[in-house]
């Protein structure tokens, strides 16, 4: 029999699993895109839309579902998207043409930042107000660790079985995480006041859209770079194909490192964090271009964007739940909608100046490009104070929750809001 602590800890850990699940899927691609390519008979630009597509799938999805579900259960919704989310990519497995696995790979996007957001909202409640920042933080490690490991081993099980069955892998993944879901999650009602309506509110602080426009434009410069980091490293730094998964785990090592300086620099002060990550990401995309014919200082740089980026997407991520405090789940699934659209933008845009001709290496000039723009949204209109959070029983009030009321402390708890 578990005490309330050693089930809260079960609860994160299959968040967690959840987050390295999703990170997996959402980062192999980059590495198996020469296969994709390869084995469907299109070209890497084009064979890089398959990003776009997921990216987009996030953008929509996050606050579609969030909005449309905030009345369901959060349990039973995070245990949905987990079933959307292993049939996308299960699907993605078997898709017969490079369009058909567009379309897998939007549906399989779709989840993407809902499960973030709700998870977020979930973590919170079990654990209580005091240690919230853990509970996300869970979530985001498991992100992390799957760029660690996750990813490296997908693009190695890629390389020797077929990209296929790096899906298939991921559709495992995504069968487990909905086993612990189901076993360790307790029941947590949405708000009795929550509606689509309500949920949608948010969307009329300017703030959050200014926030998001910068993380939408500004993240595009990572993946302007990222996506196509597999062919930039073996056809310009000249690196054997085997060696790819090892940089794309010190990518994730630097991620990791990322995300706990991140964290604690956006307690001292998020608005300096999101200059700080702007800037560096700017610095070291520069870097890239600069020197990616040099194997050692290629393969640095590229850690350090993983540094750098992490530090830019945490402290976008809590500007846009700053800004937002009336709908956290909403505010949450925006922050991921945002840096996929990135994604997808930057995705795009490299593809494009690679297919006319400029090189893999032009890439990471438009990513520098894309992240200054972002810089100077926030400069010039992203720096007002985020809005006080609303009252106890508002319909955002999870953060001023009292230590004992967390899910699970009293049998007469009363519904937390979305």
């Amino acid at each position: 029999m578990t005490g309330p602590r050693e089930r809260a800890g079960l609860v994160l850990l299959a968040l967690a699993a959840g987050g390295f699940s999703i990170g997996t899927t959402e980062f192999a691609t980059m590495g198996l895109l020469p296969y994709i390519a390869h084995d469907l008979g299109v070209t890497i630009p084009q064979a890089g839309y398959v990003i776009t597509a997921y990216a987009l799938g996030v953008v929509v999805g996050a606050p579609l579902l969030t909005a449309l579900a905030a009345r369901v259960d959060r349990r039973t919704l995070l245990l949905w998207l987990m079933v959307m989310f292993t049939v996308g990519n299960t699907v993605s497995a078997f898709a017969p043409s490079a369009g058909w696995l567009v379309v897998a790979r939007f549906v399989a996007g779709l989840p993407h930042g809902a499960f973030f957001g709700v998870g977020a909202v979930m973590g919170a409640a079990v654990v209580g107000p005091g240690r919230r920042g853990r509970a996300v933080a869970m979530m985001m490690v498991g992100l992390t660790v799957a760029n660690v490991v996750g990813v490296p081993l997908s693009t190695l099980l890629g390389h020797l079985l077929g990209w296929r069955a790096a899906f298939v892998a991921v559709g495992v993944l995504g069968l487990v995480t909905f086993a612990g879901l189901r076993a360790w999650l307790p029941g947590l009602p949405a708000h009795a006041e929550a509606t689509v309506r309500t949920e949608l509110r948010v969307l009329r602080n300017p703030q959050l859209w200014i926030a998001f426009g910068a993380a939408a434009i500004g993240f595009g410069g990572m993946f302007a770079v990222y996506s196509y980091v597999s062919p930039l490293l073996t056809e310009v730094t000249g690196l054997a194909e085997t060696t790819v998964p090892l940089v794309l785990a010190l990518f994730g090592v630097g991620m990791t490192i990322g995300t706990v300086a991140g964290g604690r620099l956006a307690d001292r002060s998020v608005l300096r964090t999101v200059h700080l990550g702007f800037f560096a990401t700017i610095a070291v995309l520069v870097a890239i271009a600069v020197s990616a014919r040099v194997p050692v200082l290629a393969v640095v740089a590229i850690v350090a964007l993983g540094v750098s980026s992490q530090i830019l997407g945490l402290s976008l991520q809590t500007r846009l739940m700053d800004v937002s405090p009336a709908a956290p789940s909403l505010g949450a699934a925006l922050c991921h909608s945002a840096l996929n659209l990135g994604n997808a933008s930057g995705a795009w845009l490299g593809g494009l100046v690679i297919a006319t001709g400029h090189g893999l290496v032009a890439s990471a000039w438009v990513g520098a490009g894309l992240t200054g723009a972002g810089l100077l949204v926030v400069l010039a209109v992203g720096r007002a104070p985020a809005p006080r959070r609303p009252a106890r029983g508002s319909g955002g009030a999870l953060e001023d929750r009292g230590p004992d009321e967390r899910v699970g402390a009293s049998p007469s708890r009363q519904p937390v809001a979305p």
